[in-house]
């Protein structure tokens, strides 16, 4: 199996970006990492972001150095970071939208 990898493209980031998808067991880390890995606790999709540390219930999720979000519950090392444990702070929809496929969840079509 080809290790897992994350990047990490911040030292304050919080997150980083899953290379591939991934399943619980450590992650190298790239880009410019605060840790030279991760162990990831549960399967994450390819492309999504996972926590780099412990994140509390209303905390800033930061990315690229920047916040983009806040935690809408408690989030762990390892764990998935989306739209169901998290908020956009660019777009208010977010918290409406459907967490595997981003499709809104508040509108409906007739």
């Amino acid at each position: 199996m080809t290790e897992q990898a994350v990047f990490q493209i911040d030292q304050a980031d919080n997150v980083a970006t899953a290379l591939q998808a991934l399943v619980p067991g450590a992650a190298a880390a790239h880009g410019d990492p605060s840790q030279p890995s991760v162990a990831v606790t549960e399967e994450i999709p390819a492309g999504h972001k996972l926590a780099l540390r412990d994140i509390a219930p209303g905390e800033n999720i930061v990315k690229y150095g920047v916040v983009i979000g806040c935690a809408t519950k408690e989030i762990k090392t390892g764990q998935w970071v989306h739209l169901h444990n998290m908020k956009s702070l660019y777009d208010a929809r977010s918290s409406s939208m459907d967490v595997v496929t981003g499709a809104p969840t508040d509108t409906h079509y007739e």
